[in-house]
C-alpha cells in the first residue's frame, strides 16, 4: 500500500506509516506545524485556526485500543482545524460485532472525510486504506505508530536540535513505537542506537530499511553504549496493550531502565522522549521523568500539532 493509492474514486493519500508519505512530505509536515502552532498561541485550545481548513469536514475514529492522547489530539485538531470528529469504538459499534473492515471502511467513507484507527493487527489498516476512498490514518498498529513520531520530531526540532546526523538512543523493548523512530531515521538522516535485551530486538526489516537509507543503526544489549553520547533518549512502556504482564520480560528489562546514571551518559543537553503513558519506576526513575531533561509532556502536547499537520498533507493541503 502506498501513500497515494488508487480506491474507488481520484488518488487518496493514506498515512499508513513514515515512509508511505515520504521523507519530503514529513519534513513540510513538520514545518506547517511549527508555523501553524506559533500562529496559535495564546489561544483558547478549541478556537478554529484562522483559516479553517478544513471547515465542515468530518473525522471518524475507530478504536479498537484505548487512547488518551490519540483521541484527545485528533478530536482537538479537527477542530482547530475547523472540522469535527465521530468517534467509535470497537465496543458500541458494528466493528466489534463481526463487521467486516472492508464494510466498515465503505460505509465510514460514505459518511466521513477521513478515517483514523487504532487497533492491533497492521493488517487491518491496509485492508481499510484499501477498500475506503477517503484518506485513512494509522493512529497506532502493533506494527508501528507513525502519527507519534511526527510529534516527537516535532518536539526534538523545538527544543533547538536538527535531526540530519542526530543521535538517538531507545532504550527497553524493541516495539512499533522504536519501528517508527527507524522509519523516520532512514527517511530523514538521523542516527539509532537501539539498547534492547536478547529476544526483544526492533523487527530487522525496520533496521535494514533504515540503514539502506543511510541511517547509522547500532544494535546493542548494552545499555550505556547506547546511551552514550545521545542527543535524544527514548524509551516506551515494557508491556504493550493487549500484552500479557510477564515478570520474564520486566526481569530481562530491569538493565534499560532510564534512571539518572543512565541519562547522564548521554550529552548534557540531551533530552528525555516518552509517549505515555509512563510507569514511572520501571521503565523510567521519578528522577529522569519529573527532571530538567524530560520534555515528555511538550511531546504530549504536539500531539495535536502533528495530527493537523498529518490531516493536511492527507487532504492534499500540504505538498
Amino acid at each position: 500500500m502506498t501513500g497515494v493509492a488508487a480506491a474507488q474514486g481520484p488518488l487518496v493519500r493514506h498515512f499508513t506509516d513514515l515512509a508511505a508519505a515520504g521523507g519530503e512530505a514529513i519534513a513540510a509536515m513538520l514545518v506547517d506545524a511549527l508555523d501553524r502552532k506559533a500562529e496559535r498561541r495564546g489561544w483558547p485550545k478549541g478556537r478554529p485556526d484562522a483559516d479553517a481548513p478544513l471547515d465542515r469536514h468530518v473525522l471518524g475514529m475507530v478504536f479498537e485500543k484505548s487512547s488518551t492522547r490519540t483521541r484527545v489530539s485528533f478530536d482537538i485538531a479537527m477542530r482547530q482545524l475547523g472540522g469535527s470528529a465521530i468517534i467509535l469504538d470497537a465496543g458500541t459499534s458494528q466493528l466489534g460485532r463481526g463487521e467486516s473492515v472492508a464494510d466498515t471502511a465503505r460505509v465510514l467513507s460514505r459518511m466521513a472525510d477521513a478515517i483514523m484507527v487504532r487497533t492491533d493487527d497492521h493488517a487491518k489498516i491496509e485492508e481499510m486504506a484499501h477498500h475506503a476512498d477517503v484518506p485513512v490514518i494509522n493512529g497506532l498498529t502493533d506494527r508501528s505508530h507513525p502519527c507519534q513520531i511526527v510529534a516527537d520530531l516535532l518536539t526534538i526540532i523545538e527544543h533547538g536540535k536538527a535531526l540530519p546526523g542526530l543521535d538517538v538512543a531507545w532504550l527497553g523493548d524493541g516495539n512499533n513505537v522504536l519501528h517508527s523512530i527507524l522509519e523516520a531515521a532512514g527517511l530523514l538522516r538521523f542516527n539509532v542506537r537501539v539498547g534492547t535485551p536478547s529476544g526483544f530486538a526492533p523487527d530487522a526489516e525496520f533496521v535494514d530499511r533504515a540503514r539502506r537509507a543511510g541511517s547509522q543503526v547500532m544494535l546493542t544489549q548494552d545499555a550505556a553504549a547506547a546511551a552514550s553520547g545521545a542527543d535524544v533518549v527514548v524509551t516506551d512502556t515494557w508491556v504493550s496493550m493487549g500484552q500479557d504482564h510477564a515478570a520474564r520480560k520486566l526481569a530481562a528489562m530491569e538493565p534499560y531502565r532510564v534512571d539518572a546514571a543512565l541519562m547522564g551518559r548521554a550529552k548534557p543537553d540531551a533530552i528525555f522522549l516518552h509517549c505515555l503513558p509512563a510507569h514511572v519506576g520501571e521503565e523510567v526513575s521519578e528522577e529522569v521523568f519529573e527532571g530538567p531533561q524530560s520534555v515528555v509532556f511538550d511531546e504530549a502536547e504536539n500531539r495535536i500539532h502533528a495530527q493537523k499537520s498529518i490531516l493536511r498533507w492527507c487532504f492534499g493541503q500540504i505538498a
